[in-house]
């Protein structure tokens, strides 16, 4: 029985986000990957980032069971085996305190989520992350209250109607939760599809 899953965005995007990644990730990185889904980025950027050791992770078991399965049908020396994070619970950070985490990877989990779960992301990423660490993020953002297209208006209106904590997030709140937490935003660089790259480190 073969559990991995396919999302088809991560086909469209994974090369844009791995030029960002090379840029920014610190060479030899412990990167945990938080909400890694089906798997398919954390195996495609293991393989590429060579110097990396890359420890993915998720909340939802079927997640689990894919992100395994592809690290079995697709063996990475540098690809950990999951771990079972929930990032809207205030001490998720105590499952990666061995790990000496030196960047942390958030690819299209904020908008799908409560908003707990981004202000905990921050909490824990500032207390994971070494001085100068990395914390990445990718995704759909509004920019000054508004949507940047019609497209993600729309998205935003489907996630809503799916569950009414989850939708596009305001990109100034999300730089705010951070800075609340001493992560300073670096760079915000814009992706196809209309999403962004935002970038931040301690």
């Amino acid at each position: 029985m073969d559990n991995r899953q396919y999302a088809p965005a991560t086909q469209r995007n994974r090369e844009p986000i791995l030029k960002i990644l090379s840029e920014v990730l610190p060479t030899r990185s412990n990167v945990l990957e938080v909400a890694s889904g089906t798997g398919e980025h954390a195996i495609f950027f293991a393989s590429q980032l060579e110097s990396c050791r890359w420890i993915p992770s998720d909340v939802n078991a079927l997640a689990e069971e894919s992100i395994i399965a592809w690290k079995n049908a697709c063996p990475v020396g540098n690809l950990e085996l999951p771990l079972h994070i929930d990032v809207t619970q205030d001490n998720w950070q105590q499952e990666v305190a061995e790990h000496q985490i030196n960047a942390i990877v958030n690819i299209n989990m904020i908008h799908i989520a409560p908003w707990q779960a981004c202000l905990s992301l921050m909490t824990g990423a500032a207390q994971i992350l070494p001085e100068g660490g990395i914390l990445y993020l990718y995704g759909p953002y509004k920019r000054n209250g508004e949507h940047t297209s019609l497209s993600n208006a729309n998205f935003d209106r489907s996630l809503r109607d799916r569950d009414p904590l989850w939708g596009v997030r305001d990109l100034e709140a999300v730089i705010a939760a951070a800075a609340a937490q001493n992560l300073n935003l670096q760079q915000v660089i814009a992706m196809p599809a209309n999403n962004l790259s935002v970038i931040f480190n301690r």
